[in-house]
């Protein structure tokens, strides 16, 4: 298989022949694309034409609304991945947490843009709704009864929307480059994902790659389509069932690309650990619980400076 699996969500949940497909991209890929999501074309265009003007701005404007390690809601042009700077800006939004390691960031919105907040929460909801079906398609899979992976998830996630902006780069590294001591700029270095699902957007402007058999690959935007990877909250409920994939974004030295990240999430108490339809006398749980809330406040530190190794579910695992 050299392409990336495409999975209809129609009647998902009641088509065992798209749970055995969902199943199988979790398996090898990690990646899959979906269509008749149900979306609406017109809140989808609604949200390109919002990101658009948001990061055609002047810099000064956005950085008034600039996100801190205190409010990490807002705009970032600085942000770290494996430690190394991506050549990338961005717009994260979230709900306003009145606890756990983010308590207190609350949403910044651009006054220069009257639109853009409704395109920006009508887009959330609607990632929402489909993450919760697929969520429950995952549980039948793992053999957990549907709906028992949705109380990771009360009585509040910390799931956040992130639109990003890869400008145009002079000194782009190459689409085959190595995964480390790479040279040029990548739009974002390699990594894993650390909650559950990230649902994707993206322009017709290819640049997403994952590594898939050794070798890194592109994932061609589909019209139409939405781009799913599972995160390693996944990986650890399978108990290595399925693998977090690793990807990057290449960065391009004759286009410029715009996207749209939401990641789901867990509430910050859930303790995640394999799932009893992943474990038994032969396949005994790999990793020890961990606490979603301090696994996300390690890795959202390191988006900012250089403090070393960035926490993994490896550092969890049983030895």
């Amino acid at each position: 298989m050299s392409d990336v699996p495409v999975i209809s969500l129609r009647n998902l949940e009641d088509s065992a022949q798209a749970l055995a497909q969902l199943d199988a991209a979790c398996r090898q890929w990690g990646f899959f694309q979906i269509v008749d999501h149900g979306l609406d074309t017109g809140r989808i265009e609604a949200l390109e034409r919002a990101a658009h003007q948001f990061f055609a701005l002047p810099r000064a404007r956005k950085l008034e609304i600039e996100r801190s390690a205190d409010n990490v809601w807002g705009y970032f042009d600085r942000e770290l991945t494996k430690n190394r700077q991506d050549w990338k800006q961005i717009f994260d939004f979230g709900p306003t947490d009145a606890g756990g390691p983010l308590a207190q960031s609350t949403a910044q919105w651009p006054r220069e843009l009257p639109g853009f907040r409704a395109a920006v929460e009508a887009h959330f909801q609607d990632c929402e709704r489909i993450a919760l079906r697929l969520l429950d398609a995952l549980a039948s899979n793992l053999g957990v009864p549907p709906g028992t992976l949705r109380q990771a998830f009360l009585p509040a996630h910390t799931s956040f929307l992130r639109l990003n902006y890869y400008p145009v780069c002079r000194q782009p590294a190459a689409p085959d480059a190595p995964t480390v001591g790479v040279q040029g700029e990548l739009g974002i270095h390699h990594h894993t994902d650390a909650g559950a699902l990230t649902v994707l957007l993206q322009d017709s402007q290819p640049g997403l790659q994952v590594l898939h058999d050794g070798a890194w690959r592109l994932v061609q935007p589909l019209a139409g389509a939405l781009t799913i990877n599972i995160g390693d909250v996944v990986q650890v409920w399978s108990n290595d069932r399925y693998r977090a994939p690793l990807h990057r974004v290449l960065a391009s030295a004759r286009a410029e690309r715009y996207s749209a990240a939401f990641f789901f999430n867990p509430s910050y108490a859930h303790d995640y650990a394999p799932v009893p339809g992943c474990c038994d006398a032969d396949h005994p749980p790999r990793y020890r619980p961990i606490n979603w809330g301090e696994f996300r406040a390690g890795r959202a530190a390191g988006d900012y400076a250089d403090y070393g190794e960035e926490i993994q579910i490896e550092h969890f695992q049983v030895a």
